[in-house]
């Protein structure tokens, strides 16, 4: 059970970036949608968790080490070049985000230059991406039960301070600018976005768990327990929308609401979780060119790092609303190969 929970644990700190964890992407991609976008999040549980599962099967069944193996495996070598385009580009675009997510952090928070968080980010990365993966696992999961605790606080907090109803606030909800056209491709694009976000490191997390069973059931627990985060987060912003509809991190905005102090603490929960999906990115990417450990490693996550850490500068909240979308809609393919290798190997079993 220990060893499901650390994999569930790991497998929600990949995705929970800056992004989800500063409220962003939920307020995107659920809250502007009002009332639906409640429907949505239920739906996208749902995902998560058969997704989750097959990825983290996947891995266990192949031992893989790299993405590349387990991608060309289940895809073919036509297919397989597209899906491993598509998640280079993922990890390298969304790698950059998180590190633009720090500054943003620090910034707002702290009022400390855009570049100090920046800079700090890209040093935890590069000295974190020399270790083996069981201590970059370890040092992911520790961290998600703090944001997991802070987004219940939050969310118990706004529904008792609610003074109207979700009825009066959607249609406020409703004017939030979202690059998405309506609540079901959002629904689909969010889920398709994070599980090309998080397939690599989930596959290789998978690959270094030689039980299948703790594997799949680490995927499936993960992937409940991301929906239920997405659906309190996303009550949470909906109560308190008229306030923080305009602001960078508005999940960081409740908690400075309720306490400075607690604010303060937030800001590192998140600046933690920023971390987490940060090396993930930039672990697995190296992983898929570079053996692990080795000096050509190194050399190409200080490469990939320091060109990550240039195009951060571009900014946090332009960066959410233009690429993820993109990834979204590319991860349509990666999702479909998934469901009928799924569907196939269960036939043949």
């Amino acid at each position: 059970m220990r060893e499901i929970l650390k994999l569930a644990s790991a497998f929600i700190g990949i995705i929970v970036g800056a992004g989800f964890a500063s409220g962003q992407e939920i307020l995107q991609y659920y809250t502007s949608f009002g009332l639906l976008g409640i429907i949505g999040g239920i739906i996208a549980t749902a995902l998560f968790a058969f997704l989750g599962m097959v990825l983290m099967l996947i891995g266990s069944k192949t031992k893989t080490s790299s993405h590349k193996d387990a991608i060309y495996a289940i895809s073919g070598p036509y297919l397989g070049v597209l899906v491993d385009i598509i998640l280079i580009l993922t990890l390298f675009g969304v790698g950059v985000v998180m590190v633009a997510g720090a500054g943003s952090n620090l910034n707002q928070q702290f009022g400390l230059p855009y570049f100090v968080g920046t800079t700090l980010m890209a040093i935890l990365i590069l000295t974190t991406g020399m270790l083996k993966i069981n201590k970059v696992v370890s040092v992911i999961g520790s961290i998600t039960p703090f944001l997991v605790l802070f987004i219940i606080i939050i969310s118990i907090y706004s529904f008792f301070t609610l003074d109207t109803s979700f009825a009066n606030l959607d249609p406020i909800a409703r004017e939030v600018y979202t690059p998405l056209p309506n609540w079901i491709i959002s629904t689909i694009n969010y889920v398709s976005f994070n599980i090309a976000l998080g397939a690599s490191m989930t596959l290789v997390m998978g690959g270094a768990e030689k039980n299948i069973k703790t594997a799949t059931l680490g995927g499936l627990v993960g992937g409940l327990g991301l929906g239920a985060l997405i659906i309190l987060s996303n009550l949470a912003i909906f109560s308190k929308i008229e306030t923080v509809a305009a602001d960078d991190m508005p999940m960081l905005s409740i908690v400075n609401s309720i306490s400075p102090i607690l604010g303060s603490i937030m800001s590192v929960i998140l600046f933690g979780m920023i971390f987490n999906t940060a090396i993930s990115m930039f672990f697995s990417l190296t992983a898929r060119f570079a053996k692990v450990g080795t000096r050509r490693f190194k050399v190409l996550l200080t490469i990939f790092l320091i060109l990550g850490y240039i195009l951060s500068f571009i900014g946090f909240t332009d960066l959410v609303s233009q690429f993820y979308p993109l990834i979204g809609y590319l991860g349509l393919v990666l999702i479909g190969t998934l469901i009928v290798t799924f569907f196939r190997k269960r036939n043949h079993d």
